[in-house]
């Protein structure tokens, strides 16, 4: 039997898995992120995420821009500044750290929608 929370939980396990190159990490804590939210937050919360999320394949592309004399646009990307600034100096220092990033990328997105999707919660709770 369905009940109106299956067919709401149902509906959200949807939207999360519409957003391209979703890992089963970020999946997860997006399951726990958004647990305990209301209808209307959770709407609030998932128009906030999908609008700031950052896609890890777009991480990777924005890393390989290091290998043609732009480092650290994924730094930037993920409000990484002060290392965005150093890799841009310093070429992806030397283009070691470059190299690292484009092996880590999947990590690197992680991390930042793990802090998004805590900063969504917070803002899906201030909306009653």
């Amino acid at each position: 039997m369905n009940t109106k929370s299956d067919k709401e939980m149902d509906t959200y396990q949807t939207s999360y898995a519409a957003f391209p190159g979703m890992t089963m990490d970020e999946y997860s804590f997006l399951h726990h992120a958004s647990a305990g939210l209301s209808q209307n937050q959770m709407t609030t919360f998932m128009a906030v995420y999908s609008s700031r999320r950052k896609n890890p394949t777009d991480i990777l592309v924005a890393t390989l821009f290091g290998f043609l004399g732009l480092a650290g646009v994924q730094r930037f990307m993920t409000n990484q500044i002060l290392l965005g600034v150093l890799f841009l100096l310093s070429g992806g220092f030397l283009g070691i750290g470059t190299l690292i990033d484009a092996f880590s990328y999947k990590s690197i997105a992680n991390d930042y929608n793990r802090h998004l999707a805590y900063d969504c919660y917070q803002i899906a709770k201030m909306n009653n």
